[in-house]
């Protein structure tokens, strides 16, 4: 099972449903109109390996995963909550990693992608202080990425057009 959280529209979920059929999808979405836009899509493509839900990703974390489930999470382009008195709303935090930590099978996979470099900075703070249960590997691009792309979301390609650098990480619960 794979969980990307923060789906929006679907770009990188419908690619790598198609490539990846044998393998089931969950994307969590609390926009309503990206959500709508996320089911639309994946009916249209007709993908049957792909579910899409919308609630507080944290929340579902904690009442609904159950442990050791998840092979990999993708977290691509997460609200970075640009103003100070509002970082503590970022979603890769202690609490959370905890969670997904719990969520992921040994050997399972974290991936994240962010344009914020203070938000990145953050999430590698986070990570390593996890560091006993997580090890760093190479961050690989996934089907839906087009040439110049880490990830291929339409927010990647927004910030691209913008020349904004991308930070990407992935580690491994060992």
């Amino acid at each position: 099972m794979h969980i990307e959280i923060g789906a929006g529209k679907g770009t990188f979920l419908v690619s790598q449903a198609k490539a990846q059929p044998d393998d089931n999808f969950l994307a969590i979405e609390w926009a309503g109109r990206y959500y709508r836009h996320a089911v639309d899509r994946i009916g249209r493509w007709g993908l049957t390996n792909v579910r899409v839900i919308r609630t507080d990703a944290a929340v579902f974390l904690t009442d609904s995963v159950p442990d050791d489930s998840v092979d990999c999470f993708h977290i691509y382009f997460p609200d970075p909550w640009h103003k100070k008195r509002h970082n503590k709303r970022r979603f890769i935090c202690p609490a959370n990693m905890e969670n997904l930590i719990r969520c992921l099978k040994t050997g399972g996979q974290l991936r994240i992608a962010t344009d914020h470099a203070d938000y990145f900075e953050q999430i590698k703070t986070v990570l390593a202080g996890r560091s006993e249960e997580l090890e760093e590997i190479d961050f690989t691009r996934p089907t839906g990425a087009e040439t110049g792309e880490h990830v291929g979301t339409n927010f990647e390609r927004k910030y691209m057009t913008d020349q904004r650098p991308i930070y990407t990480i992935a580690v491994r619960k060992s």
